[in-house]
């Protein structure tokens, strides 16, 4: 359960979408929304299947360009975010369906995730040598770190195609966190997961925000964890915004309840 000082999320705005609309073809994913996600806070995104949520976290991060609408990031506005962009900014990501290098280890996968970090130039990296060589010590100590954080010390050297799928998942967290990022998007992170694995990657999931200060945006149809992980919660619905508060306050909105038991439509 979150802190009560942190319900309110406070903090400066880091992210805001104003006025978004993603269309493809005549079909409106979203509609005209707008949200904020403070510096620090754990942001949900929740709704029905079909809400747009998926859509609004890739137009978050670059992989669609909404229509209508601009995306602020630390107060720099961008009518078209880029992927690549994006996570050279420090957004990074996580997808409903894990997205590994399945014939990669644990450790090859997140090390994937340094690949930014990595600035010498090819001939460096060929002879492997002096600053090259310097430069991947210290990234594989921050990988080791992060194997550290999260637990998985004993699969580090396992392919992650022969890793059961809650730890799939947990090397996915790994290399997005990897990127060092500041704000990170967590799309159904516990999908798929029995109890158990559900527990420890709520866990997680605080663990990255309390203790590594990220700011975390997350899509989630388990309620009961979006409850307890969340500062704030953005209900959508049909590509619309229908509600946005407190937990508390989103759980007893009239039209949220509505839309979840398909009473309005």
């Amino acid at each position: 359960m979150r802190a009560p000082e942190q319900e309110a999320g406070a903090g400066e705005t880091l992210l805001a979408v104003d006025n978004i609309t993603l269309s493809f073809g005549g079909v409106r994913a979203i509609r005209n929304v707008s949200l904020d996600i403070r510096k620090g806070e754990i942001r949900a995104i929740i709704g029905p299947n079909g809400a747009g949520k998926t859509s609004m976290l890739n137009v978050i991060n670059g992989f669609y360009h909404p229509q209508e609408g601009l995306i602020s990031f630390r107060g720099a506005e961008r009518r078209r975010m880029k992927p690549y962009e994006a996570a050279s900014q420090g957004i990074a990501r996580t997808f409903q369906n894990v997205a590994l290098f399945r014939g990669m280890t644990t450790l090859d996968n997140i090390m994937a995730g340094r690949t930014l970090k990595m600035h010498r130039n090819f001939f460096w990296q060929l002879v492997h040598w002096g600053p090259a060589a310097r430069e991947e010590v210290e990234n594989r100590r921050k990988v080791e770190e992060i194997i550290d954080f999260l637990e998985i010390q004993a699969i580090r050297k396992t392919p992650v195609g022969r890793l059961p799928y809650g730890l799939q998942k947990r090397v996915e967290l790994a290399r997005a966190l990897a990127m060092e990022p500041d704000l990170l998007l967590l799309d159904e992170p516990m999908a798929g997961m029995n109890l158990e694995e559900k527990e420890d990657m709520s866990r997680f999931i605080l663990d990255v925000n309390q203790q590594l200060g990220t700011t975390i945006a997350l899509i989630e149809h388990d309620i009961s964890v979006v409850m307890d992980l969340s500062d704030r919660v953005v209900v959508l619905d049909h590509g619309e915004k229908i509600a946005d508060g407190l937990p508390a306050e989103v759980q007893a909105n009239q039209n949220v309840i509505e839309a979840y038991l398909g009473v309005s439509h």
